[in-house]
């Protein structure tokens, strides 16, 4: 008798974009691919809404990585090779940062001239993981390594259509908590943790 194992689709993603006026044109067009994936259930646009608006990038990559479901501590047997102090850091529950990360959206995108600034910006938001990605493997091992759920993007360094596929190839991904990776992200939980505590890394 031969057994199949059936691997159950991955749940439909909810994706929040933002950027500055110099994202603005790719943000409209993945906007668009977006809405039509059937793997995404809700796609929402936080700005700017056109491209005369010259707001400051940060104050949109903000607001997106505000509404990204804040990434909690997982517990594994792994944790037995950390220090008791490190355990007991990483058992702590999510509340603080939920407060930050709203838990709006699954995933965020963010564009602007060179996806370097959003991703700074991002990274301000305490749950939040952003990387910059210009090609198919970083984007890949951006979910599957870093467990990274915002994309920034920049229009002045890859062609629309190359990151129009990048976006697609990103919305298969999901991170595997019990991967080789799974600890390694734990660690940098960790540390994010005691920074908030005033701890010094």
């Amino acid at each position: 008798m031969v057994v199949k194992t059936i691997t159950p689709p991955a749940a439909p993603l909810r994706i929040v974009l933002g950027g500055d006026e110099a994202g603005f044109a790719y943000k409209a067009a993945i906007f668009q691919d977006l809405e039509d994936d059937p793997r995404v259930s809700l796609v929402t646009d936080v700005g700017p809404c056109s491209v005369s608006d010259t707001t400051a990038y940060a104050h949109y990559a903000v607001a997106a990585a505000r509404k990204v479901r804040p990434v909690p501590l997982p517990t594994s047997p792994r944790h037995a090779s950390l220090s008791t102090r490190n355990q007991v850091l990483l058992s702590l529950d999510s509340a603080n940062l939920s407060q930050v990360a709203a838990g709006e959206a699954d995933r965020a995108i963010l564009i602007c001239g060179t996806g370097l600034g959003v991703a700074i910006a991002a990274n301000k938001v305490p749950g939040v993981r952003a990387v910059t990605a210009h090609d198919s493997f970083s984007v890949e091992r951006a979910v599957l390594s870093n467990n990274a759920q915002v994309l920034c993007l920049g229009q002045r360094v890859i062609g629309v259509e190359l990151a129009r596929r990048l976006v697609r190839e990103w919305v298969g991904y999901r991170f595997d908590k019990r991967s080789k990776s799974g600890e390694k992200v734990e660690v940098i939980c960790m540390y994010e943790r005691e920074g908030a505590r005033g701890v010094k890394a």
